[in-house]
Order: structure tokens, then C-alpha cells, then sequence
């Protein structure tokens, strides 16, 4: 999953500080319709990072069934804290 082409996939440029408010909504919107149809447990894992880096992830117990995909979200997310400390 390339970062760059998930952006450009969601909302239509891999520079999000030139989308206005409702476009940057309506991707968020699409990207949590496609995390919520997903199958692929990493495609789903990448789609809740993204979601969680955009401040629009669902709660980690409604987003993941096993414990062990909930624990690596855990650890995502204090990894990503650890680097806004920095």
C-alpha cells in the first residue's frame, strides 16, 4: 500500500493541505465505507492507520474482531505518539 496512492485514491491528490474541508470528508467518508467492506486483515490494518492518522478511526474493539490486530493498533499508535513527542 502506497501511501501516496491510497491519498490520491481517497481524495484525488497526494497533497492534502490544497483540499477544502468537504473534500477532505467526502474521503474520509470513502475511506471508512472501504475499511468497512474490507477483507484483507493488512489491507484493513493500513486503511485504520490512515484513518487514525487523519484523526477518523473507529475504536479499536468496533474496528477489530482478534485481540492480536487490536494490540498492533495499540502499538501503532503509541509509536505515532512517541514521534509527535519528538
Amino acid at each position: 500500500m502506497d501511501l501516496d496512492d491510497q491519498f490520491r485514491r481517497y481524495f484525488g491528490t497526494s497533497d492534502l493541505a490544497t483540499l477544502n474541508p468537504s473534500a477532505l470528508d467526502a474521503g474520509i467518508e470513502h475511506m471508512r465505507v472501504d475499511f468497512g467492506l474490507e477483507k484483507d486483515r493488512d489491507r484493513r490494518f493500513g486503511l485504520w492507520t490512515l484513518l487514525h492518522m487523519l484523526g477518523a478511526a473507529p475504536d479499536l474493539d468496533v474496528a477489530f474482531p482478534s485481540e492480536a490486530d487490536r494490540a498492533a493498533a495499540r502499538h501503532f499508535m503509541e509509536m505515532a505518539e512517541s514521534l509527535d513527542e519528538d
